[in-house]
């Protein structure tokens, strides 16, 4: 198994593990050379914990591609909540988005559709199809909220787990599934989480339905007091709302913020910085 198992986010039920690792390996040795850490890794020291699977509808093809989702397809809660904290944090981010009003967020009639066809001008969504934002939003409230889903996605990425395991590298919703997998394995040999683009702290919509729960306004710690955890957001990354992890975790976190350019959640831009590679390398023990 991998000395560094990758976990992936949202939106990649129609690929698998091989087509992923073709876009993630190659972006995770840019990493460890920009940290001049190269010789440390083999491409064969990664692993894929591929979960996509469990959102892909039964018996469709994948050139269908994704469900003909509609605005009137969010539903009022989790859904409607989470698209909304998106939209403030784009218009936060892009002056192309405009904010939300009060009226708005007390969940006016048409406030969905508003939210959608703003995150469409933004850079960060643009050119997402609306029924692709509106899948990315179910498959967000189906892992928090149906327990069988949940469990099926932590036990694919805990058996790619094991005791030659160092490096947990996750992004986005992989983020949150990396980190209660971990923290639901205890006595685990992992050295070093690395979180990209996480949405883990957003209060109320994410950390507050972590398993397990926070205690005290406090996340569990992932691993033994050996294990590093760092943080990895780019300014305009909508989904990772809550930049600082600490105030949700305890200063223990290293957090860092990058430049990912245009692709502000792009996972390849996330892995080539050095920042990434880094953190790689000292969960591998490489000096």
């Amino acid at each position: 198994m991998g000395r560094i198992v990758c976990v992936h986010g949202i939106g990649q039920h129609a690929v698998g593990e091989e087509l992923l690792l073709r876009d993630w390996q190659p972006a995770l040795l840019d990493g460890l050379t920009r940290a001049d850490h190269r010789d440390a890794v083999n491409a064969s020291d990664v692993a894929m914990a591929f979960y996509g699977h469990l959102f892909r509808p039964a018996g469709e093809r994948l050139a269908v591609g994704d469900p003909f989702f509609t605005a009137d397809d969010v539903e009022t809660g989790l859904e409607e909540d989470l698209l909304l904290a998106w939209w403030t944090e784009a218009a936060r981010v892009d002056p192309k988005v405009a904010p939300p009003g009060a009226d708005t967020l007390v969940r006016v009639p048409g406030s969905v559709q508003a939210a959608l066809r703003q995150l469409s001008r933004s850079r960060f969504f643009g050119g997402l199809a609306l029924r692709a934002m509106v899948f990315d939003l179910k498959q967000v409230s189906r892992y928090l909220r149906d327990p069988h889903l949940r469990e099926a996605a932590q036990a694919t990425v805990g058996k790619l787990i094991t005791e030659d395991t160092r490096v947990v590298v996750a992004h986005s919703l992989g983020s949150v599934v990396a980190y209660e997998t971990l923290a639901a394995m205890p006595g685990h040999q992992v050295r070093a989480l690395v979180t990209l683009g996480s949405p883990l702290g957003i209060a109320n919509l994410i950390f507050d339905r972590l398993e397990p729960a926070p205690r005290d306004g406090l996340g569990a710690w992932p691993g033994s007091d050996d294990l590093t955890w760092t943080n990895i957001a780019d300014h305009g990354d909508v989904v990772a709302l809550e930049k600082d992890l600490r105030p949700r975790f305890g200063p223990r976190v290293d957090n860092a913020v990058v430049h990912n350019g245009a692709h502000a959640h792009a996972v390849t831009a996330y892995l080539t910085d050095k920042l990434t590679g880094t953190a790689i390398a000292d969960g591998l023990h490489v000096r």
